[in-house]
């Protein structure tokens, strides 16, 4: 029986080898061929991903997905975007379904070095939070020893409470779901007292809750989840072009290149950094097998980090979501992207 399982194991782990050798230094020549990327994304997380009435694709992460297109394409809608649970989203980018998995994954050790995936930087600081509804009248997440938690299946949430719970010395009941939107379900209809994941998640399922009001989102943050795009291993050309699709956006914002100025700037700009940044100066974008006017191509059609964050989870939207980590280094956060240089 060990060695029937140790031979299934085996045949599993040569079976991804196999498939991420096939994929090697490809994607950007298959993107190209195909003329879309296939990006996974969340099923339904307003604010992140998630389709407006029309049928339209908007959120944060919707909006990577078109920077990305943009730089490799030219043009931010030759996206196909591929919905999936937590628990199929590892899953479908090892095996080839999708070039590009953005879809709030927190980036950890065993999913970077174990997986054979590579997380392109961090697009979005999170931490693990609860929700409640206010009637329960708890101010704290110290005050819910003996409670029930609704819990999406898949995710680091469930060894982040696990850890949390032990070192606090309370107990808890989980009840774990499949999806989020069946986690938001049973926190409704009362199978639990208390919803947790990431806050932006939280924020995100507070507002699809008949009385949105009726919850709050405790204040305590127990852990640290960077969240970030992923991409396979053994194609550092794709690799680098995401990566720094997603610099480009954060450089944008900290120059102020904006999708509504960026044809004025380009036109008379004298700063070699923004010179650099749109591509009127030097062949930088080379390195990438990209066209010099790559940036600006993100820019026009997508905007900067500061645009996208503003347009689908800010302080204007129905999440009103804080910059707090997630600003600028120069505005009291901790978003930094390396120069364009």
């Amino acid at each position: 029986m060990q060695q029937t399982v140790d031979y299934l194991i085996k045949a599993t782990l040569f079976s991804l080898l196999f498939t991420q050798l096939v994929h090697a230094d490809i994607t950007l020549d298959n993107v190209k061929k195909r003329g879309v990327i296939q990006c996974g994304v969340n099923t339904n997380l307003p604010g992140f991903a998630t389709t407006d009435d029309k049928g339209y694709w908007v959120g944060l992460d919707i909006d990577f997905c078109r920077a990305v297109a943009a730089a490799a394409l030219g043009d931010s809608e030759k996206v196909k975007f591929v919905p999936l649970t937590a628990k199929e989203r590892l899953t479908a980018l090892q095996s080839g379904e999708i070039d590009l998995l953005a879809r709030n994954t927190t980036w950890t050790l065993t999913r970077d070095a174990g997986l054979g995936l590579n997380f392109i930087g961090v697009n979005y600081y999170d931490g693990q939070g609860f929700l409640v509804k206010k009637s329960l009248g708890i101010k704290s997440a110290l005050e819910l020893d003996g409670a029930t938690l609704c819990i999406n299946s898949g995710t680091t949430t469930e060894l982040n409470v696990a850890d949390y719970f032990r070192k606090n010395k309370m107990d808890y009941t989980p009840i774990v779901f499949d999806t989020p939107d069946q986690t938001v379900k049973g926190f409704e209809t009362g199978r639990c007292d208390v919803l947790t994941s990431d806050q932006s998640q939280l924020y995100s399922q507070r507002v699809k809750l008949a009385d949105p009001e009726s919850a709050i989102v405790l204040p305590e943050v127990i852990s640290k989840e960077p969240l970030s795009p992923v991409v396979r291993q053994s194609d550092d050309e794709w690799f680098n072009i995401v990566k720094w699709t997603l610099f480009v956006l954060i450089n944008a914002e900290e120059l102020e290149v904006t999708s509504s100025n960026v044809d004025e700037i380009k036109r008379t700009t004298i700063n070699p950094e923004i010179k650099r940044l749109l591509g009127t100066e030097g062949e930088i974008y080379k390195n990438l097998n990209l066209s010099s006017d790559c940036a600006y191509n993100v820019i026009k059609m997508v905007g900067n980090y500061g645009e996208i964050f503003s347009r689908n989870i800010g302080k204007d939207t129905p999440l009103k979501i804080e910059r707090g980590l997630n600003n600028l280094w120069t505005q009291g956060g901790i978003l930094y992207a390396p120069p364009i240089r």
